[in-house]
């Protein structure tokens, strides 16, 4: 279980409630049944946690879950541990979302912090920083020695920003810690919730989003640049990656080490991209893929499958370099 210092949560919540929220098809549940007290991934959820499993891809980190409890549907509950109680239901993500406006009920949509001072009231805490104008900063903001804060920007409560950082004017920071050495240009959107929402009859659902934004060590993000929260687990920019301008990176998205990703191109949720990773301009990255170290993504390429190391592709959907090009001579 990770500790969540940006949204104030509720709980515990007995097992049988949340199965009675969710319309489980357990019926096996008793007055007496555990305590839940946070939701989280497979991968992160801990021992007083619940947890979802929704697809056979992810079923090799479903049989070591540590979770409590885990929503699933009746095909995939087996590959989970004996241990782990099973709540069966018929929309698995819906489920989610219910369980997840239980604990975090203001997470689904991102209210303006009323906790900022400006930073004229602020300079007495950071004696060290450099601020611009009309800079507004929230409750229990940490920003170290020799960073600098343009004008008109907001650093909303919680957030951490290391030391050496550049952050440029127009810039809006929630939801994130960022470490050491991070640039960012004018008018990026940092932390901002994701576009995510279950359709159901006659409304959308949002689903709140009570990640975070990890910003590595010497990471640059460009101009008017926009990078969601996680959902569940986190948004992360490993180190000395570098992001050209209006870069799109949606939620649970986790990018390595020594990237560089040129300008318009967008990432969508949850996807892994490995270690000195270089992508074009206008390419797309399409959801829950997983992208090898060293590999070279073409300019206004898309990409719906997943590329093992070292491979260079171009082309929608994005093929091999050599096959791409026999085919331009067809």
């Amino acid at each position: 279980m990770q500790t969540n210092h940006f949204f104030p949560k509720k709980g515990p919540f007995s097992l049988l409630e949340i199965s009675k929220q969710i319309n489980s098809e357990n019926s096996n549940l008793k007055n007496d049944e555990c305590k839940i007290y946070d939701i989280s991934s497979l991968s992160e959820a801990g021992q007083k946690d619940i947890t979802f499993f929704n697809s056979i891809k992810y079923k090799n980190i479903s049989v070591n879950t540590k979770a409590v409890a885990c929503i699933t549907s009746s095909n995939l509950s087996k590959f989970l541990p004996n241990n782990c109680i099973k709540l069966n239901v018929k929309n698995v993500l819906l489920a989610v979302t219910k369980v997840s406006k239980m604990l975090y009920p203001t997470a689904d949509i991102d209210i303006p912090d009323e906790n900022l001072i400006s930073s004229d009231n602020a300079r007495k805490l950071y004696t060290n920083v450099k601020f611009g104008k009309n800079i507004f900063i929230g409750k229990n903001v940490k920003i170290g020695k020799n960073s600098i804060i343009g004008s008109n920007s907001i650093i909303e409560s919680n957030v951490e920003i290391g030391e050496n950082c550049i952050i440029g004017s127009f810039v809006v920071i929630k939801n994130a810690q960022i470490h050491n050495d991070v640039s960012i240009q004018d008018g990026s959107k940092i932390g901002i919730k994701g576009f995510g929402f279950i359709p159901i009859k006659n409304k959308n659902l949002r689903t709140p989003h009570i990640g975070k934004v990890i910003l590595e060590e010497g990471v640059e993000i460009g101009a008017n640049c926009t990078i969601d929260r996680g959902s569940l687990s986190d948004t992360k920019i490993g180190k000395n990656t570098f992001l050209d301008n209006q870069v799109h990176v949606a939620h649970n998205v986790n990018i390595g080490s020594n990237c560089m990703i040129a300008g318009q191109v967008g990432f969508a949720g949850s996807s892994i991209i490995g270690n000195n990773v270089v992508i074009g301009g206008q390419a797309g990255i399409s959801g829950h893929l997983k992208i090898g170290k060293n590999v070279k993504i073409g300019g206004g390429s898309g990409v719906i499958n997943d590329i093992q190391d070292d491979q260079i592709v171009m082309g929608y959907p994005a093929k091999n370099i050599r096959d791409f090009l026999k085919d331009q001579k067809k």
